[in-house]
């Protein structure tokens, strides 16, 4: 995960803490976990061999979306991946010709038990379509749309779905040419997939539904023929190849990922910075004492704390301080030994964090870049295989354990803001950071019931929803993951995390100008100062913050 800090940051540091060493971390971890054997990990690098000889190149990653996403960059896809795909499409052409194969002349789900007739089989394509688009609810962002779709053309890309080249180009077209499928919020329990959601894509892929282009919404039908894009035709099971898997619970998990990531940075900057409010001893982020603690997470953000707090002259170094002898003769100290545990034990707080996104990054990788059809069609074996690789269990967990881990950092910053606006806490600050005449006016005073109610919400909604599964469909889905809710509760926790770091942000900026101690600060810390300050100035009469709060939330995401 990126980690900059604009350009103060040595280059160095970037490359050495600022990127997650996924792949190591996980390798190192089977090498020393007790679970596996040495036989045990044989078998798991030759499983792991085997999968990635029959599996595809990686075509996209987070970080690849996040450039389609938020710098314009456009899919494009080569010539070899067409040629698969249209391969897998000639095989199950020939392969499907007098055999019983779901979804191509049965029904769907429960009525799988029925067979279709010959002359029915298109309309059974677009009967699934069109059946299932049944979405409930206020529709997704575009961003969180344009990204469901990127991760429908990672599945398309496997060349595992028997599907007809054409469909891939046209939902590539569609994406580069900023056309986005209307798909409510609610319809999917995550078990074969996002179908009712995917259906609402599939939809606009026929020609039919709505769609949301240049910030109106239109009939599809007329977007498609401004753009010169010709809406798919049915050949084999591309109506139920287009609604069939994980591709939307994936889609909002790369944007939850993109933002939970950039969202720990910030608090990275928080901790130094909160200890510089308080001149603190530097100690809690040292490297001897992290390495003390066997958690790669831990010692990364100790040492990304130690990277921003370069430069700082606010940190106090305890053996200058505590450990000189003669130096302290007094009973009572007036300064604190020891810092509160929302300042000090911030490697210990964010360090699960980052190994949570750690795992949850290369679990969204691995999705974005899988079969998550039903059936699988498998030309190197002359098979087609049925299963539930649509099963969204990984992105469920990992979501849960993104949105907890979100929850915590939300909870971290509350905390943290209380210790700025608690005179009898701190000690060095006015009541609510109050530059005013205290009585008449309130400084900060009501952001803090803002950002305690937000994290009291945040706390609401930390119950895993990967456990809530509702049997259905006749009982045929029997165990469902609920992976797309579960996305979507991840990314309202995200939403309102980023609110009450907006105000943690403007609350240090404060804080910093209460103490005077503008040029003590880091290059790092009083860069982001400076930005706070463009766009909330220091204040000493009562002024509203909500548009304050919001154009800061705008800039911590940007």
């Amino acid at each position: 995960m990126p980690f900059s800090f604009f350009g103060i940051t040595p280059i160095k540091v970037l490359k050495d803490i600022g990127i997650l060493k996924i792949n190591l971390y996980l390798c190192n971890q089977l090498e020393q976990s007790s679970i596996t054997s040495y036989g045990g990990r044989r078998k798991i690098e030759s499983c792991r061999e085997n999968s990635q000889k029959n599996m595809k190149e990686r075509v996209f990653s987070v970080n690849s979306v996040q450039r389609n996403l938020f710098y314009d960059e456009k899919v494009v896809l080569d010539d070899g991946i067409y040629q698969d795909i249209r391969h897998c499409y000639d095989f199950l052409k020939t392969f499907a010709e007098d055999r019983i194969i779901y979804g191509i002349n049965t029904g769907f789900g429960p009525m799988a038990q029925w067979r279709v007739d010959n002359q029915d089989l298109k309309d059974l394509q677009y009967n699934i379509i069109r059946s299932h688009a049944t979405g409930a609810g206020e529709p997704l962002e575009d961003v969180y749309v344009k990204a469901s779709m990127i991760a429908r053309v990672g599945t398309f890309v496997q060349a595992h779905s028997g599907i007809h080249p054409s469909v891939v180009e046209t939902l590539v077209k569609m994406i580069n040419a900023g056309i986005y499928p209307f798909i409510p919020r609610h319809g999917s329990v995550g078990a074969s997939g996002d179908l009712v959601q995917l259906a609402h894509i599939a939809l606009t892929l026929i020609g039919e539904g709505k769609v949301h282009y240049r910030g109106t919404w239109r009939p599809t039908a007329e977007v498609l023929k401004e753009n010169d894009i010709k809406p798919i035709q049915i050949y084999i099971r591309e109506g139920l190849s287009a609604v069939n898997g994980t591709s939307v619970m994936t889609g909002i998990s790369i944007v939850n990922q993109i933002y939970a990531e950039k969202l720990l940075d910030w608090c990275v900057i928080s901790a130094v910075w909160m200890n510089e409010i308080a001149a603190s001893y530097d100690d809690w982020m040292s490297e001897r004492l992290n390495v003390c603690r066997r958690h790669t997470g831990q010692q990364a953000m100790a040492e990304r704390m130690r990277a921003v707090a370069q430069g700082s002259k606010r940190l106090v170094k305890r053996e200058h301080e505590l450990y000189a002898q003669g130096r302290h003769t007094e009973k009572v100290f007036r300064d604190k030994v020891q810092a509160y545990y929302s300042l000090r034990c911030t490697p210990q707080i964010l360090g699960p964090v980052y190994d949570t996104l750690t795992a949850a990054h290369q679990a969204i990788d691995e999705e974005l870049n899988s079969a998550c059809d039903n059936p699988v069609i498998d030309p190197d074996t002359n098979n087609v295989y049925h299963g539930g690789n649509f099963h969204g269990d990984y992105i469920s967990l990992e979501e849960d354990k993104v949105k907890i881990a979100v929850v915590r950092l939300a909870m971290t910053t509350e905390r943290q803001l209380n210790y700025l606006f608690h005179d009898r806490i701190n000690g060095i600050l006015p009541p609510f950071l109050n530059l005013g005449k205290l009585g008449l006016n309130y400084g900060m005073q009501a952001c803090q019931f803002t950002a305690t109610s937000t994290t009291a919400e945040c706390q609401t909604l930390a119950m895993p929803n990967y456990v809530h599964s509702i049997p259905n469909n006749n009982d045929n889905q029997d165990i469902v993951s609920m992976g797309t809710n579960t996305a979507l509760l991840c990314k309202e926790v995200i939403e309102n995390a980023y609110q009450v770091m907006a105000i943690q942000m403007i609350a240090l900026a404060q804080a910093t100008d209460c103490l005077a101690i503008t040029d003590d600060l880091a290059p790092a810390t009083r860069a982001i100062y400076n930005k706070v300050r463009d766009i909330c100035p220091k204040f000493v009469e009562d002024t509203p913050f909500y548009e304050e709060i919001a154009n800061v939330i705008e800039y911590l995401k940007k």
